[in-house]
């Protein structure tokens, strides 16, 4: 089996982490993986840490007929059992280029982001009629796809994102790394999120939190770790000067982390404030570092939060039930140790990545099986 993924994005989050890591898994199971990304961007970076075949693009916004020939030359010479697309954009390249070659390549989309863009007009309609599958990551994703576009139900799969849960494991990380690092105490408790500098990510929402239950509790720290998205180092400054402006002194800005495992375990609760998230790695790594976690009542975190059982959930930009919860956390010890392990028990049942992966490569292998009757 030959895989050629397509993510022409030049940003840096969840999508493209995963678009990087679901490659690093094939390519480990002997599978073969090709990538077209764009040049010089963060995920042709990593990608070339992986000693793969790369076809780096200039890639433009949408469509570019000289760009859509060079990558009918790439089909032309790849032989490939299937295209993996993980963003939409990039349909407007890869199906003319299909079309133009007469392909019978069966193309495969995962949706990572809902859209509220009707495209049910004749050049959506044109695109998305030549997708075989549609990879949903959540149910609300799925409906979502079903609202927006001319797939039809028998055509959208839903498929979980997973992780790693052997390195997302409490009992094999350092546990006073990062305490040690940011001089933190033993009897202070640490309150976290993990989320690229973006509106919608809560960031708002946890740092006016952190302003109230510092002046109730005096043994708290928090940490925000995570980076700007593209063209977005404004609102990061943004955020920052909002805790300048609380005269919050207890509030640690990491950076990005590549030691996230180590980052978690410092953390004694973790907060997933975001108002619309398609699913929540971030949450999913937490719980399986067996961490209480207080989310968001919506979207993408409903496939991954049983309220009250694997974490709590408060009501979406409701900052007042988000420092209920997280009182109710702070004040109870014993029931954040019941909540952290019910939810690793959760990831590893339904978001371990070795799962996954093997429910993904069985898929493959049906849908490039089937290739002739594309």
């Amino acid at each position: 089996m030959k895989i050629l993924y397509s993510c022409l994005s030049k940003s840096w989050g969840g999508m493209e982490m995963i678009t990087i890591d679901s490659i690093k898994q094939l390519l480990h199971q002997g599978i073969s993986v090709e990538l077209l990304c764009t040049a010089e961007s963060r995920i042709h970076i990593e990608a070339n840490n992986l000693g793969m075949i790369i076809y780096p693009v200039k890639a433009p916004g949408y469509f570019h007929p000289f760009l859509a020939l060079k990558i009918k030359s790439i089909f032309s010479n790849g032989n490939y059992s299937l295209i993996h697309t993980h963003a939409s954009k990039d349909l407007w390249l890869l199906v003319p280029a299909l079309k133009i070659g007469r392909f019978d390549t069966p193309l495969v989309i995962t949706k990572h982001v809902g859209s509220f863009v009707n495209k049910r007009d004749r050049m959506h309609n044109f695109l998305y009629n030549r997708v075989n599958v549609a990879i949903a990551i959540s149910n609300v994703i799925k409906q979502n796809l079903l609202n927006t576009t001319s797939l039809t139900e028998d055509k959208i799969v839903l498929h979980y994102n997973g992780i790693d849960t052997s390195r997302f494991d409490s009992a094999v990380v350092d546990l006073k790394k990062v305490r040690r690092q940011f001089d933190i105490n033993d009897n202070e408790l640490v309150i976290g999120m993990i989320a690229r500098y973006s509106p919608g990510k809560g960031h708002e929402l946890f740092l006016k939190a952190a302003s109230v239950l510092s002046a109730k509790h005096k043994n708290l720290k928090f940490i925000i770790t995570g980076e700007a998205s593209h063209g977005e180092d404004d609102y990061e400054n943004i955020i920052r000067q909002t805790a300048l402006s609380y005269e919050l002194n207890n509030v640690i800005f990491t950076g990005f982390r590549s030691d996230i495992p180590e980052l978690l375990a410092a953390m004694d609760i973790f907060v997933f404030p975001s108002l619309a998230e398609a699913f929540g790695v971030a949450l999913v790594e937490a719980m399986a570092m067996s961490k209480a976690s207080v989310s968001t009542d919506s979207d993408g975190v409903l496939d991954i939060t049983i309220d009250k059982q694997t974490g709590l959930l408060f009501e979406k930009n409701n900052v007042e039930d988000l420092i209920d919860r997280l009182e109710l956390l702070i004040n109870s010890p014993g029931l954040r140790v019941q909540l952290g392990k019910a939810a690793r028990d959760r990831v590893l049942n339904n978001f371990n990545s070795n799962n996954q992966l093997d429910k993904l490569i069985e898929f493959y292998r049906m849908i490039s099986s089937n290739k002739k009757q594309v």
